[in-house]
């Protein structure tokens, strides 16, 4: 039997997310090798990651049994983006990314960054969210932090000793969203002339490359078993939502023409569109919950080929549809931010 794999939820913009999967790439681990990552739509998070952690939030790490080392033999989640990193690193930390001598430092910076820096990029970056406070303010604020982290930059042009640390990697993220919100206002500033270039490294660096792109950072969300998958038509499912209910079985027929919905597992989805769908036009993929069903949903034999494929015995009421997405997911326009 297949030893089961560490299970790593994680948003590909998330900046918490990218510094974990920064330190799982350092520490050599892969994905779809050495362990599974579901990336997730935080709109519509799935229910296994409810369940392994309560917050909901990304990055978590699902340690099987024997990686998690649990007494009770039991499955442990680790909850949060410093967890992930001090795992991964020791697991493996081929470039002394975690210095144990300076870890009094790492730790400051750290928590500096956390705290204070991230309270003021919130406010600044997402300031409708904030409607109260002085946007200006806190970019002022967040600025004063990094121009002490600029300060105090070594003179290898890290931010702990000559070398890289697990402070570059935990702080990287966040500077790097903070010019994503004013891009020109930060490359303007002379006196942070140290900083800039030590983030610019890493923009034009291979590590977080390889992190921003597949297989780190899936453009689409990783599908749930526990929901079902249904593709509809554009223009039936806009019909839909017009009238509150949708009514169409399949490609072509109706519900009352079939007497039940196809729709199909999270594994399902391709086959059935290259099957069905490919040469239909625009087509959408819709999410559904089946806890929001009003008709029974049964597991049902193809009759060519006995794979059970789940159907709906009635309409699809409109709330039971978490999303409903173009399919083929498109990819972003080249040069589109992340």
């Amino acid at each position: 039997m297949t030893a089961a794999l560490p299970i790593l939820y994680s948003f590909r913009r998330c900046p918490y997310a990218i510094r974990a999967r920064l330190a799982l790439a350092a520490a050599g681990l892969r994905p779809g090798v050495d362990l599974e990552l579901r990336e997730v739509h935080l709109g519509r998070k799935p229910p296994e990651l409810l369940e392994a952690s309560a917050a909901g939030t990304v990055p978590v790490l699902v340690l099987p049994p024997e990686a998690g080392a649990d007494p009770q033999g039991a499955a442990r989640a680790l909850p949060d983006s410093l967890a992930v990193m001090d795992w991964a690193l020791a697991v493996h930390d081929p470039h002394g990314l975690r210095r144990s001598g300076e870890q009094a430092r790492i730790t400051a910076l750290i928590e500096q960054n956390d705290g204070a820096f991230k309270h003021h990029l919130d406010r600044f970056k997402y300031a409708h969210r904030y409607p109260g406070d002085d946007r200006e303010l806190h970019r002022g604020a967040a600025l004063e932090i990094l121009r002490g982290w600029s300060e105090t930059l070594e003179p290898g042009g890290w931010l702990v000793g000559g070398h890289p640390s697990l402070a570059d990697m935990a702080l990287l993220p966040f500077v790097r969203q903070f010019r994503l919100a004013d891009p020109e206002g930060l490359d303007q500033l002379g006196d942070l002339a140290p900083l800039q270039d030590w983030l610019q490294r890493f923009l034009q660096g291979p590590e977080l490359a390889a992190v921003m792109a597949g297989p780190w950072a899936p453009r689409r969300p990783w599908r749930s078993a526990r929901w079902i998958y249904h593709l509809a038509m554009a223009d039936e499912w806009r019909q839909a939502r017009a009238a509150g209910v949708y009514e169409r079985s399949t490609r072509g027929q109706s519900l009352q023409d079939v007497g039940f919905i196809h729709a199909s597992g999270a594994d399902q989805v391709e086959a059935t569109y290259g099957r069905f769908y490919a040469d239909a036009g625009e087509v959408l993929l819709l999410t559904i919950d089946p806890d929001r069903l009003t008709a029974p949903l049964r597991w049902e034999p193809a009759p060519d080929t006995g794979e059970c494929f789940p159907h709906i015995h009635g309409p699809l009421p409109l709330q039971a549809v978490l999303a409903a997405e173009a399919f083929p997911a498109q990819e972003p326009a080249a040069g589109q931010r992340c």
